[in-house]
């Protein structure tokens, strides 16, 4: 196994932003913008983001040279694929290889070819059993991947306004009498979402999911809505991407117990993420703004960086002070929508 693969746990927060477009549809609700029934708050599906992710790797790096440890860029799940079909080359190739001798080595090797084949299913796993009997019941036929994002939400309630639209043309030769034919379509005029991300190194190593891979993962959630415009999605918009990397606390000398440590953590990710503020500024009057209609509307303060304006804080007296925080030791904030990368050290 390449020594390549992440050894380092991380924990990501990630800011995004919709403008007059819909994030996700729902499909049972007539496509209408996903909402959390209790507070009216905006959500996007894990699945949804994963689908960014993967259409990036598509796009741009499906056909990037195998990296180090032989790890493919190719697509499991993609538009026309049959699943059972790819997953059985895994399992042809693990049938001809003389060196599997038994069932279990068989599971094993075909569930190591369709990782090191497939960027998404080393990234954030899959479901091998559905096609050859031999992967059905086993247990390298349930494959957890070390990416694992949660929904996004809004920070605020949303309004989904349903927009009625016309076209001069019509679908069908009955309908050419018609003027014209309606349409609908449903948008959120504004709303700021945060979604979590996890990066386990204890099921890289299972996956073999690399560093390389990593940087692949932060390149595509730098450019998640780039290149996904649509009618429906044409103004969406990455606003934070903060990267806890755990590192480890002791010296450099003493490796092993670094290693321990930046495997399992050095502190706990809600935490760090709650070092992560999100607010609606106020209106020039002092008085709460209602609703935010724009992400000036928004005050992000990160209360690990001394250097955020919004840590100065004036008390009664009119001094100035320093409300940040310091980031627990062993733990790297990495600030990856910035350009360059700004890193802050704990």
């Amino acid at each position: 196994m390449s020594n390549d693969i992440l050894s380092n746990r991380h924990d990501i927060v990630l800011l995004f932003e919709v403008t007059n477009g819909n994030p996700n549809g729902d499909p049972d609700a007539g496509n209408m913008p996903r909402i959390e029934p209790n507070s009216n708050r905006g959500l996007v599906t894990d699945v949804c983001l994963k689908r960014k992710v993967r259409n990036y790797v598509l796009e741009f790096e499906k056909d990037r040279p195998r990296d180090t440890s032989g790890n493919g860029y190719s697509l499991l799940v993609q538009q026309g694929a049959v699943l059972n079909t790819e997953i059985g080359k895994g399992v042809e190739a693990a049938k001809a290889d003389p060196a599997n001798t038994t069932r279990e080595k068989k599971q094993e090797a075909a569930m190591r070819w369709l990782c090191r084949e497939f960027y998404d299913v080393r990234t954030f796993g899959g479901v091998l059993s559905t096609g050859d009997e031999l992967m059905k019941g086993s247990a390298w036929g349930q494959v957890r991947g070390p990416v694992q994002f949660t929904f996004g939400q809004s920070f605020h309630p949303i309004t989904p306004i349903e927009i009625t639209v016309t076209r001069c043309a019509v679908t069908k030769e009955e309908d050419a009498a018609s003027e014209r034919t309606m349409g609908h379509k449903h948008i959120v005029p504004y709303a700021l979402y945060a979604a979590k991300c996890y990066v386990s190194p204890a099921f890289a190593e299972k996956t073999g999911f690399t560093n390389a891979d990593l940087n692949l993962l932060f390149a595509a959630m730098d450019n998640l809505f780039t290149h996904d415009h649509s009618a429906a999605r044409g103004d969406m918009i990455v606003r934070g991407i903060y990267d806890f990397e755990h590192v480890g606390t002791q010296h450099e000398h003493n490796a092993a117990q670094n290693k321990k440590e930046s495997r399992l953590g050095c502190a706990h990710a809600h935490i760090l993420f709650e070092g992560i503020d999100t607010r609606l500024r106020k209106n020039a009057d002092g008085t709460d703004k209602e609703a935010p209609q724009s992400f000036a509307d928004y005050q992000v303060i990160n209360h690990w960086d001394s250097t955020d304006p919004g840590n100065r804080e004036k008390d009664k007296d009119g001094k100035e002070q320093d409300k940040s925080l310091t980031l627990p030791k062993g733990v790297k904030l990495h600030m990856r929508h910035e350009t360059p990368v700004r890193t802050i050290s704990g």
